[in-house]
């Protein structure tokens, strides 16, 4: 056997835990792992990792990368730049773009900008509103489907016509489409009618800033989240649609898919890097609509904390929502034309290993959530979310003990900023590979455009 790479003197964490062992890639899969001591011979490259840890890649199932339609505010190119440097090895796009991608036309389309541009694997999740484009978009291989409930006030994005669904009559025959395909169908939960209601008050009073909108979205303990998931799962029971729900921010949710679980519904759901590192009311205080995403109130982000720790929130991911400086400075005075989102694909993972270190989880736990998690349940077992034999050779070697600075000089998005700013971490991933090839490596991003490839269902996956 011809040995491509030997990663050498790490430890390296399996969905079992981890191990002190040799990592050994040929032909860009996981080819072994053997003792440190272990001769081999006919090794093209040897990286060392002694005294680092070796991760799975992450599997980002949310992520904008704003082309076609919106590249003003990023792109396919930069979006993967910035994974190389996080540690994400795969990237699931989102379908909000213009024209939205709704059906095998625009997949397709997109499928070919990815194939040209992207640095790491990638897939696509198509917005789920045309119900003949179903099935024909399932044979090109997505591994999910994305819908918004929600309409946005005052702008016409990031929710652009034709990915929002509201009705639940929609909704039900939607997912049996989608439950027949074997597919999971994202869900932005969102109760429109409820928020309707609620923005009226707000901007009825002139509370058309960075604080009335993180209190609108917040009110009445989140009612508009909470509605709009017992509406999901319930829905979800009845059909048999696997579904995923985005955004998870409070209690009441989080407790409603502990039940669904614990009743044999096929849910799964996410936390994005806005809610454990940029949600508190000091964040919107101090950045307004540069921290916009959501404010989760504590007893919320305490919920969501417990449910990280105990398994019922499945997954990281990121919700990479870049927009310009232009775009969010109007929101100082007038938040609801502001657009929301937050740029986040590049820090996540050492946030996330920074939380390590602070004890609030542990390495084993963030390596389920960033990789093992996403590729079982997206349809990747057995292919990704593992330096297991056999899977793509797709890793991070990653330092714990390695303080650094967040700075907008090191930001690869086209945006230009983050939110991070001056944040102080206490881990750096040194190294990326992709299929065992190396695309980033000590601050460089060395991966070429065109490199990723489809991460498509695999038969096991579509099994387990």
């Amino acid at each position: 056997m011809s040995v491509q790479l030997r990663v050498t003197g790490g430890r390296i964490h399996l969905p079992g835990g981890a191990v002190s062992a040799d990592l050994l890639v040929a032909g860009g899969k996981v080819a072994g792992l053997v003792s440190q001591d272990t001769p081999v011979t006919g090794v093209d490259q040897v990286v060392d990792a002694t005294g680092k840890v070796v991760l799975p890649g992450m599997v980002d199932v949310h992520v904008h990368t704003r082309e076609p339609g919106v590249t003003h505010k990023e792109d396919i190119h930069t979006t993967t730049l910035q994974a190389a440097a996080g540690g994400v090895t795969t990237i699931f796009g989102m379908p909000n773009l213009i024209p939205p991608t709704t059906s095998v036309a625009t997949l397709r389309q997109v499928f070919g900008l990815y194939a040209e541009k992207s640095i790491v694997d990638w897939n696509h999740n198509p917005a789920a509103t045309e119900a003949d484009q179903i099935a024909p978009m399932a044979a090109m291989g997505v591994n999910a489907y994305k819908i918004y409930m929600v309409v946005d006030t005052g702008r016409t994005y990031p929710h652009p016509a034709g990915t929002g669904m509201h009705g639940h009559g929609d909704l039900l025959r939607m997912m049996e489409l989608i439950r027949d395909t074997g597919k999971r169908f994202i869900i932005h939960p969102h109760d429109q009618s409820l928020m309707d209601y609620i923005e009226g008050e707000y901007l009825a009073r002139g509370e058309n800033t960075p604080a009335g909108y993180a209190s609108a979205y917040a009110s009445r303990d989140g009612v508009i989240w909470d509605t709009a998931i017992d509406v999901v799962l319930r829905l979800a029971e009845a059909s048999g649609c696997p579904v995923h729900l985005a955004h998870m921010q409070t209690r009441r949710s989080v407790e409603a898919v502990r039940r669904a679980k614990a009743n044999g519904v096929d849910v799964t759901c996410e936390v994005n890097h806005w809610l454990p590192f940029l949600s508190t009311w000091e964040d919107v205080e101090k950045l307004g609509p540069y921290a916009l995403s959501y404010w989760v109130p504590d007893e919320g982000r305490e919920a969501v904390w417990q449910g990280l720790r105990d398994g019922t929130i499945d997954m990281f991911s990121s919700d990479h929502a870049p927009h310009t400086r232009e775009e969010k400075e109007i929101g100082w005075t007038k938040m609801w034309s502001a657009h929301t989102g937050t740029p986040g694909i590049q820090y996540f993972y050492p946030l996330a290993l920074d939380a390590v270190n602070k004890g609030q989880l542990t390495l084993d736990r963030v390596v389920e959530l960033m990789a093992w998690a996403p590729a079982q349940k997206f349809g990747l077992a057995g292919k990704k979310g593992a330096l297991t034999p056999g899977y793509d050779a797709d890793f991070v070697v990653a330092d714990m003990d390695s303080p650094w600075t967040i700075r907008e000089a090191d930001v690869l998005s086209r945006s230009g900023w983050t939110c991070y700013e001056g944040r102080e971490l206490s881990a750096a991933i040194e190294r990326t590979h992709v299929r065992g090839t190396e695309v980033f490596a000590h601050g460089v991003v060395t991966g070429k455009p065109g490199h990723g490839k489809l991460a498509a269902v695999t038969e096991k996956a579509v099994s387990a």
